[in-house]
């Protein structure tokens, strides 16, 4: 087989032949290749040193020189060139303590994770697939090079990342390779949560974000989400719902685009769920302020996972506005639209209803689908409030702090305060959001705080 190398990669390639060391294109890159996908990095093994590979190149970067990697620059592109290795001992289950050089392109293939990574090519040669990664591309299989428990041993992450391909591809994971998972799955106490919160991540935002199914099968959630757990065996005996929580949440999983604050907003949206369930007399289950709580618990979890600030905000915002119900969105609902309009934010709105949408598609069908067409009138009300550019914040309003002081209006809790009422009736009435009207109504709020006050 042939595989069209980008000029640069392809140059690289060929400096290091003509000086007498091996080199190929590895890992990602190929079998993205044999899929039919461009690759987004063409890594690089060699076997050249690392002061061998800088000696043939004007312009390199040190990447990770101790585990024998060199960045060389071509134009404004880096390629990551790495001298074939053996890694040593692993013993944080992590990363070797060290790595020894070695000339033999078969031990460096050797330590790598999936048969479908474990791949090279060169011109010259052509592929180079020791362990069956092409036949396990055809296949749609995921499988440890060697043994998996070893692998595992190693690096404890594969875990994960066995899943996450599986998820991205999807492929199905070698029952080997499964078995070890169940076996080793206690190593992952040692990664980091960073670690683990990029793998969660591109496992969510996959064509498959419901293979997170598997990683509790294997009893890896016990590890980094245990609290799904408890959603998978939660009962919701209710005329809304068909499944599980967690169930309910695969399929919501689904039904919502690829985007990384929505798939995390609807995998942790009942999370409360578990600890909010209550049975009324008729054997029906009721999740009263299940909202609030999986706002907080997100909150908790996102942290424990080191995701940042921003994220976490979004997703607990998204959540606790999630069960929100609109009523009559194309008239006087409307009021209520903008109200959650500035609750939430304009730009971050269009999310909630996507998010909404989707835990109703994975619903029952009992007023499903009437729960889909006010969601979907919902949606035209905010557009038509955006196109009107109605007021939704107090940057909005036609009066501000400076112009209440004109009227000698000067202490600031004051001002805050008739601000904050002057917003809540232009959002219910946003013909009102005008000098004059905000005016008078500043100065008639003014006078009755200061009547108020006196008494």
């Amino acid at each position: 087989m042939q595989i069209k190398l980008p000029v640069h990669v392809s140059k690289i390639l060929n400096i290091l032949e003509a000086h007498n060391y091996e080199a190929y294109v590895v890992g990602g890159c190929v079998r993205d290749c044999l899929l039919g996908k461009s690759p987004a990095d063409w890594d690089i093994t060699t076997s050249a040193r690392p002061e061998q590979v800088k000696a043939l190149f004007p312009r390199t970067i040190d990447t990770g020189i101790k585990h024998g990697t060199v960045t060389i620059m071509m134009g404004k592109s880096g390629y990551e060139v790495t001298t074939y290795r053996v890694d040593g001992i692993y013993e944080d289950h992590r990363r070797p303590s060290e790595v020894t050089f070695t000339d033999s392109l078969k031990e460096d293939l050797m330590r790598r994770d999936f048969t479908i990574n474990a791949m090279a090519y060169n011109e010259s040669r052509g592929l180079v697939d020791l362990f069956g990664g092409a036949d396990d591309l055809k296949r749609g299989m995921i499988r440890c090079v060697g043994d998996p428990e070893e692998r595992f041993e190693e690096d404890a992450l594969r875990m994960m990342r066995a899943i996450r391909f599986a998820g991205q591809l999807d492929f199905e994971i070698h029952e080997d390779t499964l078995r070890a998972i169940r076996t080793k799955r206690e190593l992952l106490r040692n990664v980091s949560a960073e670690r683990i919160q990029m793998e969660l991540l591109k496992m969510m935002i996959s064509d498959h974000p419901d293979i997170i199914r598997t990683a509790w099968e294997v009893k890896l959630t016990d590890i980094f989400l245990p609290e799904f757990n408890q959603m998978m065996i939660t009962p919701q005996n209710n005329p809304h719902h068909r499944f599980t929580v967690g169930e309910h949440t695969l399929h919501a999983l689904t039904c919502i685009p690829a985007n990384p604050i929505l798939r995390l907003a609807i995998l942790f949206h009942d999370i409360g769920k578990p600890l909010t369930r209550s049975t009324d007399e008729e054997g029906i289950d009721h999740f009263y302020r299940h909202d609030k709580v999986s706002s907080q618990l997100t909150r908790v979890i996102l942290k424990r996972l080191k995701f940042d600030n921003r994220t976490i905000d979004l997703v607990t915002t998204l959540i606790l506005y999630h069960d929100t119900r609109f009523k009559d969105p194309r008239g006087n609902g409307r009021r209520q639209v903008r109200r959650m309009m500035h609750k939430v934010g304009p730009s971050l709105f269009p999310y909630l209803l996507k998010v909404m949408e989707a835990d109703v598609r994975a619903q029952s069908t009992y007023m499903q689908e009437m729960k889909l067409d006010i969601l979907a009138e919902t949606e035209e009300a905010c557009q038509e409030i955006l196109a009107a550019e109605d007021c939704l914040s107090l940057k909005d309003l036609k009066i501000n702090g400076n112009q209440l002081k004109d009227l000698g209006i000067s202490e600031g809790k004051t001002i805050g305060s008739i601000l904050n009422t002057l917003l809540s009736m232009v959002l219910e009435h946003p013909e009102l959001n005008e000098y004059i009207y905000l005016e008078e109504l500043a100065l008639k709020i003014y006078a009755r705080l200061t009547e108020e006050n006196k008494e």
